[in-house]
Order: structure tokens, then sequence, then C-alpha cells
């Protein structure tokens, strides 16, 4: 092999391990890479080839260079998916319930893999996010409890260790969370007892992963969507 080749070999080979840090989710979007010197040491690589790694990732639309801040994820993998249907739910509401119905089985299918996989750091951040998400409850901040929501959400996605999942989940609930003012803040304005069935729910889901019951967080995170879904169709007819 020539030296031009082994060059490239470790080009790709650094490529590859970007990679599954992007699509395993300890590289999430917005994140700032770690600087070219960190990488080098970590692959036992010369700058040079993690420079031009990073290069063949910007190319693709799956990091961005930012002037004097360093390069970052952006969120390519993610939205890409869900274009164009962002402005397809906007225009044709009857969609919401077809990704409501969808989300009901990518959501289950999550929380039991989520059971199943979780490892003890997925456990921790669960329950950290649990514990955010009961403060904001306790405040009445609806604003931070929402946004708490939508990071236990994630969280559980990332517990699953599928990266379909992550990258799936993401996508459905940005279409979601933009177009239908009922999730998160809005859902929680309805009525008190929203948001305290909401509560309980998430509660029940995270308790039965962090326990490792697969079939409970399936059918938990299930009662979960068809509660939110409920709320979306009843708010519909008033």
């Amino acid at each position: 092999m020539t030296a031009m080749a082994q060059a490239q070999g470790r080009v790709e080979e650094v490529m590859r391990q970007l990679e599954k840090a992007l699509l395993e989710g300890s590289l999430p979007p917005g994140s700032r890479l770690p600087s070219e010197r960190v990488l080098a040491e970590q692959y036992e690589v010369s700058r040079n080839t993690v420079r031009e790694a990073v290069q063949r990732l910007a190319a693709r639309g799956l990091v961005r260079s930012r002037p004097g801040a360093g390069v970052y994820v952006t969120d390519q993998l993610r939205t890409g998916i869900a274009s164009p249907w962002g402005q397809l739910v906007a225009d044709h509401p009857a969609l919401r319930d077809d990704i409501l119905e969808f989300r009901r089985v990518l959501e289950g299918a999550t929380a039991y893999f989520a059971a199943m996989r979780a490892d003890d750091e997925d456990v921790e951040r669960i329950g950290l996010l649990m514990d955010q998400l009961e403060q904001a409850r306790r405040d009445e901040d609806m604003a931070a409890e929402a946004a708490a929501d939508a990071k236990l959400h994630e969280a559980i996605a990332l517990a699953s260790h599928n990266s379909m999942f992550l990258h799936l989940h993401a996508s459905i609930i940005g279409m979601l969370r933009e177009h239908i003012t009922l999730n998160g803040t809005g859902m929680r304005r309805q009525d008190e007892k929203v948001s305290a069935q909401l509560l309980e729910q998430h509660r029940v889901v995270c308790d039965a992963i962090r326990a490792h019951r697969q079939e409970e967080a399936r059918t938990a995170m299930q009662s979960h969507i068809d509660y939110v879904r409920s709320q979306v169709d009843g708010n519909d007819k008033e």
C-alpha cells in the first residue's frame, strides 16, 4: 500500500469514528467538536488527518466551522429526515393524527429498547431530567417544564442505543412541536389536571425504564402518547 493510500485510510477511519459519534448522539446537534489536537491524540493520527476528515464532514453538511469559535455539529441528520414534512403538516392539519399515530409506535418501541439497553449513564441522565421536570412543575414554570419534557424524551431515545430511533424521534418531535401549539407549554396551559397527568405519565415511563421493565415501559409510553392524542383531538373539536 502506498503512503498516500495509507493516509487516506487514516482519514476515512477518523471519519467513521466521528460519524459513529454523530449517530450515537455522543456528539449531538449544536455541540462543539474537540480541538484538532485532542482528536489527533484520541485517534492517534496527525492533526492534518483530523483536519481532512472534518472537512469532509463539513462538505456533507454534518458539521460547520464558526470562525474563531471552532467546529460545531449541525442538525442536518435530524432535519433532513423531516423535510418537507414540516410544511405539509402546517398546510394539512389532518396529518397531525397520522404523525401522532406513528409516534405512538416509534416511542413505544424506543421506550422498550431503552428499558432493555439503558446503561448506568443513561439511567442517571433520565433520573436527572425527571427531577428537572418535577422541579419545573413545583415552580409552575411551564416553559421549563416543556423544555425538560422534550429533553427527557430525547434522553429515552438516546438510551435505546439505536441511532435510527434517536434521529427519527428528533425529526418527528421537531415537526410536531413546530406546528402543534398544544404540545409543550400550550398543552399544559389548558388545564392544571393536564399538567399533573403528564408529569405522572412521565414518572411511570421513567421508573419502568430505570428498572429495565421493557413491556411496562412500552405500554406506559403508548398510554402517554394516547393521552396526548386525546388532548389534541379534543382541542380540535372545540
